[in-house]
């Protein structure tokens, strides 16, 4: 009977419950326990310090040729010779193409007999002027035939010089445009020639840097075509004008190319250092915006991460300058950046 009176539901009930308690007891305290481990957050942080910065304007520009031209004829006629190859290396005065001239050869010929004879004759009339057997209108008019012979003849001397076609200036031909046997006609490409060293480099930069540009300033550039790379010229010249309506401007740079690495018409990155000044430096992903504010967790020597308003300044790819808000050598958190919020523990890993 008092095991039957012990075991009455009302006692049950009461074991059930107490069983529930100690269960949710001990269910919350390890909870708790997990939090805690949880709430220390590993991070990696690094330390604010001062270092040189860089300030570099940065441009596109494009290569130019420091001498260019299309060769072209200056007459229509057919041609009887090719006297270069693609991308040959040419002198100033060496002769690349020549046209059919027979005609103004001939022209020239007659013309020298014509001037041999005016001036035997105009040495006969001076020779009997001077015996009073010719008179001074004879001689002045033989005079103006041979200046007339010789305006002739250089004339026709001119009109076979265009038959023979040279390069104007040293430089580099391009592919040919022509044959022998071709017809030419004037203007027509026949081949383009280019100076490429050196090199001439145009590229635009904004007004509001033009205060830090000047003539014989050292430039960097850089090509796609050849990585890690750099090319050292300077400034030759700076635009007298700013463009209305980009507001920037246009400079002219010159880059030694002695190995012909570059060529007219590549695009190529220009960086021009305008200062290099002494700045608290930050890696940018340790910086949090928020509307037009900027933040940082500083971790302190009892390991907790506090939130700090910063003003930051220039930046660079990766880096960030920091004007105000912060002390050399604090340590700023620059991984595990989303877990944080002001006041949370955390743990420093090891880079």
């Amino acid at each position: 009977m008092a095991v039957a009176k012990f075991f009455n539901p009302v006692s049950l009930i009461v074991a059930l419950l107490a069983l529930a308690a100690a269960y949710f007891i001990f269910i919350h305290e390890a909870v708790i326990e997990e939090q805690r481990a949880q709430e220390a957050v590993p991070v990696k942080v690094s330390a604010a310090e001062i270092k040189p910065f860089r300030d570099i304007i940065a441009a596109i520009g494009t290569a130019q040729a420091n001498e260019s031209v299309v060769i072209t004829a200056q007459t229509q006629e057919k041609v009887i010779a090719v006297h270069f190859s693609d991308g040959q290396t040419v002198s100033a005065g060496d002769l690349l193409v020549e046209l059919d001239a027979r005609e103004e050869q001939a022209r020239v010929q007659e013309l020298k007999f014509r001037l041999a004879e005016a001036k035997r004759q105009y040495q006969r009339l001076q020779d009997l002027a001077r015996q009073n057997a010719a008179s001074q209108q004879q001689l002045e008019t033989q005079d103006v035939v041979v200046k007339e012979i010789v305006a002739l003849l250089e004339v026709a001397e001119t009109q076979l010089a265009q038959k023979r076609i040279v390069a104007p200036f040293d430089g580099r031909l391009g592919i040919r445009q022509i044959s022998v046997g071709s017809l030419v006609a004037p203007g027509q490409e026949i081949t383009t020639l280019d100076d490429i060293t050196p090199i001439k480099l145009d590229f635009s930069v904004p007004e509001l840097v033009f205060a830090s540009l000047a003539i014989d300033q050292t430039i960097t550039a850089l090509s796609g075509a050849y990585p890690g790379r750099e090319f050292q010229g300077i400034i030759r010249s700076i635009d007298s004008r700013v463009d209305p309506l980009t507001r920037s401007i246009l400079v002219r740079a010159e880059v030694p190319n002695k190995n012909l690495l570059l060529r007219p018409g590549m695009l190529l990155r220009v960086e021009l250092l305008r200062s290099v000044d002494s700045v608290m430096l930050l890696p940018e992903r340790a910086v949090v915006p928020l509307d037009t504010r900027h933040f940082v967790y500083v971790v302190g020597e009892d390991n907790i991460a506090r939130e700090r308003q910063i003003t930051i300044g220039r930046r660079q790819p990766g880096v960030v300058e920091v004007i105000d808000g912060l002390e050399p050598g604090e340590q700023i958190v620059t991984d595990g950046i989303v877990r944080m919020r002001d006041g949370i523990e955390v743990t420093i890993k090891e880079s």
